[in-house]
């Protein structure tokens, strides 16, 4: 590669796709600019994962977290990838329908038990990484919604960065379980006529699941 900086951009424009000048608030440069900012978290949670694997033994005995750890190191590189296809937008596209039905076989795997009630982000030091990384990816694909209003974009990459979100979640609540920390469910803070009777057995129940 040449030098890092180029004096290109002091101007407040980047080159995108094949060449293209565009200002650095262009929403094509603020959408796969928010996949960086989580792919950038998503670096840090893996070298924690990686940490605590190795405090473990390594690989054999770090179990799920180097397991997690490996997934998310693909995940990276198709996040970049993702980018590509939000910047050139022409072409073979680089992310495609397998790369979304691996993250829900993850999902599938990791998900470790049925949700009673909405849970507050945090928990374990890993967990709330992963938590907060989900919402980064949650702020890339509105951003990508409303890149797509004027600029046509690959359904498989809108598919990945929803499955993704969805993948963090679940890997959050993994985490917290694998650590051995508790989830805090949260309090609903219900007026008293709505409540529902104890002996009817109402439940408040979870609305949307919690999910998209």
């Amino acid at each position: 590669m040449a030098k890092i900086y180029t004096r290109t951009g002091d101007a407040g424009t980047t080159s995108v796709g094949f060449g293209e000048r565009v200002p650095k608030d262009d929403p094509r440069v603020e959408a796969y600019g928010t996949l960086d900012e989580a792919n950038a978290l998503l670096g840090l949670l893996r070298a924690r994962l990686q940490a605590e694997a190795a405090a473990r033994g390594g690989a054999a005995a770090g179990g799920f977290l180097a397991e997690a750890a490996r997934a998310l190191e693909t995940i990276q590189n198709d996040l970049f990838n993702v980018g590509f296809d939000w910047a050139w937008n022409r072409g073979e596209p680089a992310i495609r329908d397998e790369h979304v039905e691996r993250l829900e076989g993850w999902i599938d795997a990791w998900d470790p038990s049925p949700l009673r009630e909405f849970v507050l982000p945090g928990g374990s030091e890993p967990a709330a990484w992963a938590h907060l990384a989900r919402t980064l990816v949650r702020r890339a694909e509105r951003r990508a919604v409303g890149l797509q209003r004027s600029t046509p974009l690959n359904p498989a990459s809108l598919r990945y960065v929803n499955r993704l979100s969805d993948l963090l979640f679940v890997l959050a609540r993994r985490l917290n379980a694998e650590l051995g920390v508790a989830e805090t469910e949260i309090r609903r803070y219900v007026p008293r006529a709505r409540r529902p009777s104890a002996r009817r057995g109402g439940s408040a129940g979870l609305p949307g699941g919690g999910r998209e």
